[in-house]
């Protein structure tokens, strides 16, 4: 399959696979449970062939120092005044200091990197997120997490703008906002910004298959 780009180098861009969201005793966003167990086994999964394929896989986690720098956002107080928004709790989410912020530990391995400073859907603001990929050639990106219809379709369509190809691994990408807005996030991706594919068909492509082999050489 045809990537765009002549020389692929890859990594993944694993977009607030914390407890906040996937850990039902002190998530403030929580994901459906069931979504949630099947999300960290697919990334754990996906994770897994990446590292052993030499392909670095980069944590972005959402933090915020108080209440302040959540409600400078204007629809987002919106969304703490309506008691039937699923984002009802976003102004307590991923307070720094509280569990939330912390990565699900099963995803978590010493090789990944962390970028801890995450407070927009789009993960390129206000954080160094672009200075690692340059600085490690990357040119092509694996986004997973949640949620797919703004965190990771913001983050998607960031780095479309910004030259990168862009893969959503399918089965590694989760919405709190229920399976239609899953399902509307993916179509806006596939047609405008990257490709969308499942775990199984990212790992047997050929560019991504011929990194695995120089890493077991």
């Amino acid at each position: 399959m045809n990537l765009g780009v002549d020389h692929p180098k890859a990594a993944v861009i694993a977009i607030d696979l914390h407890r906040g969201h996937l850990d039902m005793a002190v998530a403030t966003m929580p994901m459906a449970a069931q979504d949630a167990g099947r999300v960290i086994a697919a990334n754990a999964r996906l994770f897994g062939w990446c590292r052993g394929a030499g392909i670095p896989v980069i944590h972005l986690v959402t933090g915020y120092r108080n209440a302040g720098e959540i409600s400078s956002n204007p629809f987002w107080r919106t969304r703490a005044e309506d008691p039937a928004a699923t984002r009802k709790n976003v102004m307590r989410h991923n307070l720094l200091g509280g569990p939330g912020c912390t990565t699900m530990p099963q995803l978590l391995d010493p090789s990944d990197a962390i970028v801890a400073t995450k407070k927009r859907y789009d993960c390129f603001i206000g954080t160094d997120l672009e200075f690692l990929l340059r600085a490690r050639g990357i040119n092509t990106l694996l986004v997973t997490g949640v949620n797919t219809n703004s965190c990771v379709l913001a983050t998607v369509t960031a780095a479309n703008v910004r030259d990168y190809a862009v893969i959503v691994a399918e089965d590694c990408v989760a919405t709190m906002d229920g399976p239609a807005l899953h399902a509307a996030g993916l179509l806006c991706i596939r047609t405008a910004f990257g490709f969308v594919m499942s775990t199984d068909e990212i790992m047997a492509l050929p560019a991504l298959q011929a990194a695995a082999r120089s890493a077991a050489a």
